[in-house]
């Protein structure tokens, strides 16, 4: 068997043929090599800042599917635990499915990724980011894009039409800041993600503190600058590889089916986009689309026809139709100034709210926009219902989740009901990031918070729905949010240079559009941003429109949810937890959980409360009755200051010859000498006292080791009697008896010294 060689220093360059390069943003220095690792991909580079280190590879080509009428472009981020030098946990010892972290970092590289390709280009088409290694210092999103980009640059039979270049900008200390690391962010009121090519911005990622539009616009001119110099960087790898790009010619001309289908669907479909009902809209296109169906199909039977029907090329059809209705839809809102509900561009529609409509649960709102519903339910939990990450990021909990369904029923199509897709889990982290800005603290406000949102009817922007359901939906829980929290979803119709911005975009305006464009937030600022879109890139200056226009949409969905709840109650729903907090001191931690976890399990066992206990010594106790109370009584009595004259009706446990020991609360006893159990002599403590017994004593002293010293004959009258005891009959010197005795100076009785017993 023949040894691998290993290559070191310029042999690695011979044997490789090693492309390198640099790229700075920011303060941070990004290397990136090509031709060292997964060699057989269209493109692969690895790219490195700090210790943080990834891997990504484009791949596709060759014959497309039959009868695709999308691009298949699939972006997949791998999480592997060696990252951080980590075993995954549970019982396979292997990564799963993609963490939600992971799911939100393929919808980024996706994003921007998608327009910039070919019109007809069908050919599947792989990215795939797999971070190596991670310092948890640097975030790996952005770097995924950038890496997408240089790869797919180098790929030469992938006709990607970039570069690309992506970074995150964050506002510190009133300067922004280039790709901050994961502690900076903790500094930052935004978190604002940009992908765009030298010439426009394509996505836009963004969380933010209630930032108000001009900062957002100034983040957006440093990012685009940033992103005309990774752009550049990227044209000179790919000269410095000697990279060709291929050239792609779409050899499918439908010039001829277009016209034929244009000839029969142009007026059916122009009536039915001027009929404003949707239902009856929807039923003018279908029977328009089962015309032209019928149509084509006819004439492929016909001998007579073009070659390119002969050729069965009819799998075009739908295209040209789409083509169609785009068309149509378009000219209306450019030419007409009408939308395909009959609204102006500007037009919001009618928007309905209800709150407090569901019994038994914490909180809930009906959020109504048009023929979109959204039902948004708040659940509050113990601090222990937290979320656990486990991730490469140092991100490890999460105390806030927003999670986001979309039933088949919600468009009226009957499916099997799976686990939430991609879509799913970025349109409930979009809306769970726009509420997050208006959440109390953890020390104001220590619960678990969870709000599931159903979009039980859809007709476009969900995700807004979903924002303005689940602030209503904490609203009406009680959680004493600082404001609430609306959202509008913004779309465009470009041609040339003429563009129209529309508000509060439907489905279909979503999809013949060129612009989706999600901005929430309230009346002093953003708190989330996302825009996607369908064009190669949009300039700032629309930008900056659709920003302003998007701001008094806003307002005015704002303005529907207080007329439904202005404020959040002042009272938690009867079936909602109670949370009681105490703090004891750490080194008590051990006596409240006792060993192997038997004290507090018992606690938990007795009072149904959950108790869960911090390193530093908070104890948050959760129940929805009475048990917290009392859970709070058994951790407060076993974790206090035992002190002189304190008293307490306890139970006899043990007894030994010189006096019993009597349980003062669980865990914790003293005992009381034979000589303090009564003021009538007693000759054995059997004689006055039995196990199980309950008596009332006083703390007479807790020594230096911590021993509790007791006393039953020490009570005065008046305590016995303030504690529900019968008095007695007590000395006349009482007091003088009771009186505590000068400790002893001197050496230690016993043997070697003391009394001389001779």
């Amino acid at each position: 068997m023949m040894d691998t060689p290993q290559a070191t220093g310029n042999d690695a360059d011979k044997l490789y043929d090693l492309q390198q390069t640099s790229l700075t943003i920011g303060e941070h220095t990004i290397e990136i090599e090509a031709g060292r690792l997964a060699r057989q991909a269209a493109g692969a580079v690895t790219l490195k800042v700090g210790d943080t280190m990834m891997l990504v590879t484009a791949a596709g080509g060759g014959d497309p599917r039959p009868g695709i009428d999308f691009f298949p472009l699939i972006c997949d981020f791998e999480e592997k635990m060696y990252a951080i030098g980590k075993i995954p946990g549970g019982f396979i010892k292997r990564e799963g499915r993609p963490s939600e972290k992971a799911v939100l970092s393929c919808r980024l590289m996706d994003r921007p990724i998608r327009p910039l390709w070919p019109d007809g280009y069908r050919k599947e088409v792989q990215v795939v980011a797999s971070p190596l290694s991670s310092d948890g210092v640097h975030q790996m999103d952005v770097l995924a894009i950038l890496g997408a980009s240089f790869a797919l640059q180098i790929a030469a039979n992938l006709p990607f039409k970039g570069p690309l270049g992506a970074v995150r900008v964050g506002h510190i200390n009133g300067e922004f800041v280039l790709n901050p690391t994961f502690e900076q962010m903790e500094d930052s009121k935004l978190d604002l993600i940009v992908a765009g090519t030298a010439s426009s911005i394509m996505m836009v990622e963004a969380g933010a503190q209630f930032v108000n539009e001009d900062l957002l616009l100034q983040a957006l001119e440093v990012a685009h600058a940033s992103i005309k110099e990774q752009c550049a960087a990227q044209d000179a790898f790919q000269k410095q590889c000697g990279v060709v790009k291929e050239e792609y010619v779409n050899e499918e001309d439908t010039t001829e089916l277009q016209a034929f289908v244009d000839n029969i669907a142009e007026a059916k479909v122009s009536a039915a986009y001027h009929e404003f009902d949707r239902d009856k809209r929807k039923e003018l296109l279908a029977e328009a689309k089962t015309e032209v169906k019928d149509a084509v199909a006819a004439l492929a039977e016909d001998h007579s026809i073009s070659q390119f029907l002969a050729d069965k090329k009819i799998d075009h059809v739908g295209g040209c139709y789409k083509a169609v209705e785009k068309r149509v839809m378009r000219a209306m809102v450019t030419t007409e100034g009408v939308r395909a509900d009959g609204r102006k561009a500007d037009e919001i529609r009618p928007i309905h709210c209800e709150v407090g409509l569901i019994p038994r649960v914490h909180g809930s709102a009906l959020f109504t926009r048009g023929n979109t519903q959204v039902l948004a339910i708040a659940t509050l939990g113990s601090p222990g219902d937290k979320q656990n990450l486990d991730g490469i990021d140092p991100l490890k909990e999460k105390r806030w989740m927003h999670h986001y369904s979309f039933p088949p029923y919600s468009v009226g199509e009957a499916r099997p009901l799976r686990g939430p897709g991609r879509r799913e889990i970025g349109h409930g982290a979009l809306a769970g990031r726009a509420v997050e800005a208006s959440l109390p603290t953890k020390e104001d406000f220590p619960y678990t918070l969870r709000v599931n949102s159903e979009a039980i009817a859809s007709n476009g922007s969900t995700s807004m729905a979903s924002t303005c359901g689940a602030s209503l939906a904490l609203m009406d829980a009680g959680v004493p949010v600082t404001t609430p929290v609306g959202g509008i979803a913004m779309g465009l119709i470009k041609d040339g240079d003429n563009f129209t911005i529309l508000s509060d975009i439907q489905g279909v305006e979503d999809f013949l559009g060129d612009m989706d464009f999600k901005v929430t937030g309230n009346a002093d600022g953003v708190t989330a941003l996302q825009m996607d879109i369908k064009i190669q890139g949009i300039s700032l200056e629309i930008m900056k429109l659709a920003l302003e226009q998007a701001r008094l949409g806003r307002l005015h969905i704002l303005g529907k949810m207080a007329q439904a709840l202005p404020a959040p109650r002042e009272e938690m729903a009867d079936s909602a937890p109670r949370i009681i907090t105490l703090k004891i001191a750490p080194d008590m931690i051990g006596q409240v959980i006792g060993p192997g976890g038997k004290n507090i399990r018992g606690i938990i066992e007795q009072t149904g409360a959950q108790v869960d206990i911090e390193d530093d010594g908070t104890v948050t106790i959760t129940s929805t009755g009475k048990g917290g109370e009392e859970a709070y009584d058994i951790i407060h009595n076993q974790t206090m200051k035992l002190e002189a004259g304190m008293i307490f009706k306890g139970k006899v446990v043990r007894i030994i010859p010189i006096g019993a020991f009597v349980e003062l609360v669980p865990g914790r006893d003293g005992m009381v000498h034979i000589s303090q159990i009564s003021w009538d002599r007693v000759n054995t403590v059997e004689d006055a006292l039995s196990v199980g017994d309950e008596v009332l004593v006083k703390i007479r002293e807790v020594d230096d080791m911590k021993r509790v010293n007791l006393t039953i004959k020490g009570l005065t009258n008046e305590e016995r009697v303030e504690h529900g005891a019968e008095p007695i009959e007590l000395p006349e010197n009482f007091d003088e008896l009771m009186a505590p005795r000068p400790r002893r100076e001197g050496p230690p009785r016993g043997r070697g010294g003391g009394r001389d017993r001779r």
